[in-house]
């Protein structure tokens, strides 16, 4: 007997071939039947009809951050609404574990820093997860059982070199015995399931104390040493950051990445490609790590995202705009101070020379204040603002965009929202967008789902990217579409039986109507623990998901199912090796 039965769907299997109808059957958490439309008459234990509707795989989501969310959240809201059954974890070189269990204190720093570098509540941090694990295999074994997704986990660096060396981490280097404690956490680590190593290079990434995270102070050879203990162990990978992810990579970092990676023997995937007409020469620049890792013997991925994704601004809360050069230092002063501060016409004009300068590099579009259109407000001088463009009410008031925003801010406290529209929502930027998504070395990924969750919501990605293919612009077919989404990602990762619609496979699938799928516009809610707040987008069309088998989404509706499996190297991938 069938567990369930979809009959009369049109097949988009993950691997870019034709669509075709079929029935679909499941059993025990695979795929157990595809026949031609009316010909599986095995009995089940329910059915569906799916004319008109699109069964594809499972969508894959190459970079979250859902590694403390799952523990409140099994459910990886918004993403698994929008059809997401795998996601992967761990990235950026932060981690929850492991812990060292001789400085219970590290569990404290470990959340400010999630709190300050990936902008995650520091009271959900606080209440939602138990924080009662050491190793990363407990680590993993918290999470075994309670997950409607799949997830698989990288460990961090940083928390590898906070373990190690404790304080010294920040601003210091692992003596021998050190290193070789390293290496031996991060061994027991993939042992126990790791997918591999992340880590970060990124000037942006600071921590709770503002301090350069802990591997920013890794050498090349601290991080080469780290790789190749990964190519010891199946199906493992790297993810890692450098500063020039942000813009243009200089030639240091293509030789780094490309030597990571033929070090492990296994690919690396970094993020986030930013595709701009206005700047044609970054794309061949990131895409040159690539090339010449190749070359080495080794693997460099980009991954890029297929949508613009939306984003809140503020002056009085830590965003992007903080990370522009010479722009932290103000906004993280005391309020009536930081006032004081962009008031000062003197000091405005050098923030915005910071923000125009080559070392701003993508955050260089933040700085177009008379795109901003004003969001939320809270003062009586600020009523009637909500939804209009700067440009506008400065050109009525009669001031320059950015003295404009700070007023208006001001009058809020700086509590007031922002939303910058994207200069590079142009017909010259999508097309490039199409082109580079050709790439052998491009991926589409990027979505910090689980990160920022009042400040962006890249989890609708896999949807709004549907919608725009099938009734928008039309860049890619929906099968290549489907594959960009499925198929390549889970090949990248080496999962196995896992990204495609074929018998004897997971059954992780996802059924929508191409008539309308889509994603809702992203509003702030507030259901975090401690009633904090984030960004959601409702998911439009998608009628219904399966993880393993069982039904977790039934129009956009969670049905309470923890179907998934925490996904462990070795055991759920295989090696994809780079030579």
């Amino acid at each position: 007997m069938l567990d369930h039965l979809i009959t009369g769907a049109t097949v988009v299997d993950g691997t870019g071939a034709p669509s075709y109808r079929a029935d679909v059957g499941t059993r025990d958490g695979r795929i157990a039947r595809i026949a031609e439309p009316g010909t599986l008459r095995e009995e089940a234990r329910s059915s569906q009809d799916a004319t008109g509707l699109v069964l594809a795989p499972g969508f894959v989501d190459p970079h979250t951050h859902y590694d403390a969310q799952l523990f409140w959240d099994p459910y990886a809201t918004p993403s698994m609404n929008h059809g997401v059954t795998t996601v992967a974890g761990g990235n950026c070189g932060f981690t929850l574990a492991p812990l060292n269990p001789a400085r219970p204190q590290d569990a404290d720093y470990t959340r400010r820093m999630m709190s300050k570098v990936e902008g995650m509540s520091l009271v959900a941090l606080e209440e939602g997860a138990p924080w009662d694990w050491h190793s990363f295999g407990d680590y993993l074994d918290a999470l075994e059982g309670r997950t409607a997704v799949n997830a698989g986990f990288m460990v961090g660096h940083c928390a590898l070199r906070r373990h190690v060396m404790g304080p010294d981490a920040i601003g210091g280097r692992p003596d021998e015995a050190q290193l070789a404690r390293m290496l031996r956490l991060l061994h027991e680590a993939m042992e126990a399931g790791a997918w591999g190593l992340s880590t970060t290079q990124s000037a942006t990434h600071s921590d709770g104390d503002g301090n350069p995270v802990a591997s920013r102070h890794a050498r090349p050879e601290e991080l080469l040493a780290l790789c190749r203990a990964v190519a010891d162990h199946e199906g493992t990978q790297i993810e890692a950051i450098v500063a020039g992810c942000l813009d243009q990579f200089s030639d240091e970092e293509i030789d780094l990445l490309a030597h990571m990676s033929a070090a492990a023997g296994r690919p690396l995937n970094w993020n986030v490609l930013t595709i701009d007409a206005a700047v044609p020469e970054r794309v061949p620049r990131q895409l040159a790590a690539g090339e010449y890792a190749r070359k080495e013997g080794g693997r460099v991925v980009a991954l890029t995202m297929p949508i613009l994704t939306p984003m809140n601004m503020s002056l009085g809360t830590f965003c992007a705009l903080n990370l522009i050069p010479g722009w932290g230092d103000i906004l993280a002063l005391p309020v009536p101070e930081r006032i004081a501060r962009l008031r000062d016409v003197g000091v405005r004009a050098e923030m915005l020379r910071r923000a125009d300068s080559k070392e701003a590099g993508v955050f260089r579009r933040l700085a177009r204040f008379d795109r901003y259109v004003i969001g939320d407000t809270y003062s009586a001088a600020n009523e009637g603002l909500t939804g209009r463009v700067v440009a506008d009410v400065a050109a009525e008031r009669g001031q320059d965009p950015f003295g404009c925003l700070v007023d208006i801010c001001a009058n809020d406290e700086l509590r007031t929202v922002l939303w910058p529209m994207p200069t590079d929502n142009d017909p010259a930027s999508w097309e490039l967008r199409r082109q580079t998504w050709e790439h052998e070395d491009v991926m589409l990924g990027g979505s910090d789902a689980g990160a920022h969750l009042d400040r962006m919501c890249g989890a609708p990605y896999t949807t709004r990217f549907l919608g725009d293919c099938l009734r928008g612009r039309k860049l890619v077919g929906l099968e290549r579409a489907v594959r960009m989404l499925t198929d390549e990602p889970a090949r990248l990762f080496g999962l196995r039986e896992r990204g495609r619609i074929r018998e004897g496979w997971h059954a992780d699938l996802v059924l929508f109507d191409p008539q309308r799928i889509d994603a809702g516009q992203a509003t702030l809610v507030h259901d975090l623990p401690g009633d904090s707040p984030r960004l959601d987008s409702r998911a439009v069309g998608v009628v219904g998901v399966w993880v393993n088998g069982v039904e977790t989404i039934r129009d956009d509706k969670v049905t309470g199912a923890v179907p998934g499996k925490i996904l462990r190297s070795g055991r759920d991938t295989e090696t994809v090796a780079t030579r």
